[in-house]
């Protein structure tokens, strides 16, 4: 049996409760939960370095104050935007090395037990060039071997990269998965593990088992420390909240998951709520959903 810790992702407090004391107490207090992982969309790496080493300060001293494990940052919605270590451009490529290897940084002073998140798409005229595809390919993998060590340095245990729902941004297959978790790790310095996602099994070219979410947990889930759980129809990214409408027309199932996450072999797992709502949703709304929605969990995780 996996042992199985339930949290929160803080893109929920993202533009409506950015101070770390405020989300930390939500979390603890509001929601009951020990468990966290930080979002920069909260804050970005290449603050001005007074400001952003204040931040990391508050963050630290807000996560310890409400004895909460901060299991890891990520990257948000405006990271997901770049093409970060794919970028067709050099230079931009290497500028996506420094603002993750400051990522890595800032999530070390935090006291984040690790970083990582969206790593890297393709333009559409690289994905269509294999020559152009093999190089950046390896040009991303060196680039999370060189990570690793940065990571190494600074006390993180692993570095993350997150299956993505979209061809051009790999792994979006289980089989592709399994490859390049061996690949990247022949040289890493900390592990280079993943953080599934519940929702992310709706690539448009995918068929068969890659479109079945419980088989993705089945057979990676002993290389995700983390996972994010959302509720979705199958169709789309969706990250709805566990409402009672949204559970009518998801297909996320809690029991399914962790019996998945069991069979894997996995030996523990945090399961983070990553739950986006439109920034016109009031916030009591907001509130109200993640409340149902841990509760929902709870009949399966206690």
């Amino acid at each position: 049996m996996s042992k199985i810790n339930v949290g929160m992702m803080s893109c929920f407090a993202v533009k409506r409760w950015p101070e770390p004391e405020v989300w930390c107490r939500i979390i603890k207090e509001e929601l009951g939960l020990s468990y966290a992982q930080f979002s920069f969309d909260l804050l970005d790496p290449r603050t001005l370095e007074g400001p952003r080493a204040q931040m990391c300060l508050r963050t630290k001293q807000a996560t310890e104050k409400y004895g909460i494990h901060l299991t890891s940052a990520f990257t948000g919605l405006a990271s997901y935007s770049f093409n970060l270590l794919c970028h067709p451009d050099i230079g931009m490529r290497m500028d996506a090395l420094d603002w993750y290897e400051k990522a890595i940084y800032t999530a070390a002073e935090m006291g984040a037990w690790g970083t990582g998140g969206h790593v890297a798409a393709l333009s559409m005229s690289d994905f269509e060039n294999e020559r152009r595809k093999d190089y950046l390919t390896t040009f991303l993998l060196e680039s999370l071997e060189y990570l690793s060590g940065v990571g190494k340095n600074v006390g993180q245990k692993f570095l993350l990269w997150e299956p993505m729902p979209i061809a051009r941004e790999a792994p979006c297959t289980i089989d592709g998965a399994k490859r390049i978790y061996e690949r990247v790790n022949e040289n890493a310095h900390i592990p280079v593990q993943f953080c599934l996602d519940l929702g992310h099994q709706c690539t448009y070219t995918a068929k068969g088992r890659d479109r079945d979410t419980y088989e993705w947990l089945r057979q990676l889930s002993q290389y995700s420390p983390v996972i994010h759980i959302q509720q979705t129809d199958g169709k789309g990214d969706r990250h709805w909240p566990f409402t009672e409408d949204y559970n009518r027309k998801g297909i996320i199932r809690p029991q399914k998951v962790i019996e998945a996450i069991n069979v894997s072999g996995a030996e523990e797992v945090t399961l983070l709520f990553e739950i986006i709502h439109p920034p016109e949703i009031e916030e009591n709304k907001v509130l109200d959903d993640l409340k149902e929605s841990v509760e929902y969990w709870e009949k399966y995780t206690k």
